[in-house]
């Protein structure tokens, strides 16, 4: 950073970014959970996935789908833990009888959300309507053996900013008919994204 400044002047040092904890996982993917201040954010190679600076947007698309879910005793699936905002939102939506399973291929975003991320979306891991899978939610969708009043995906940054290759048959036409595999007959289907994307949309709208 360079500061052009009259004197008399102050030099303004920045808090740089400390590394909590890096880890590289078995395909050789590198994971970094970092902090500075009070912002942290998780880094997937390189890529930002998720920091505690904005959240509104993962906040809204549980409580948009989660409002709509009729069933009294309602079954959620989501696809990615990130930080538990999503996760949290979801919780305060629904009511007790509702069951909840997060999929996470990473354990350590798990254990990081219950360690130093707990307290920022108010430990949602200790709710015990909650049940964490360390599988991916591509494969517990093609098994087909589990029907879920809501899906939720929050992997990576949308379908125009797959940041983890396998993920992106997530966003394809085939693996959408398959989410219907593992969805009541009025089933709902949420996506989150960094941002708009008019191909998927229109995917979405032709499976519909």
């Amino acid at each position: 950073m360079t500061l052009y400044v009259r004197e008399p002047y102050y030099l303004f040092i920045p808090k740089w970014w400390r590394d909590i904890e890096r880890v590289k996982t078995a395909a050789g993917d590198e994971i970094v959970l970092r902090q500075r201040g009070d912002v942290f954010d998780i880094r997937f190679n390189g890529w930002e996935l998720m920091s505690n600076q904005a959240t509104t947007s993962e906040k809204v698309l549980a409580e948009i789908v989660c409002d709509q879910i009729a069933a009294k005793a309602p079954k959620l699936l989501i696809g990615g833990l990130g930080m538990g905002f999503t996760l949290r939102a979801a919780q305060d939506a629904l009511g007790p009888s509702a069951q909840i399973v997060v999929c996470e291929l990473i354990p350590e975003i798990v254990t990081w959300n219950k360690g130093p991320l707990a307290v920022l979306a108010a430990h949602p891991l200790r709710d015990t309507r909650v049940r964490v899978w360390s599988n991916s939610v591509v494969d517990v969708i093609a098994k087909g053996d589990l029907m879920f009043d809501a899906l939720l995906m929050d992997t990576d940054n949308g379908p125009d900013c797959v940041v983890h290759g396998p993920n992106r048959i997530l966003y394809q036409p085939q693996e959408l008919k398959q989410k219907s595999r593992v969805l009541m007959s009025n089933g709902l289907a949420g996506f989150w994204s960094a941002a708009r994307s008019p191909d998927f949309e229109a995917v979405m709208d032709s499976e519909s």
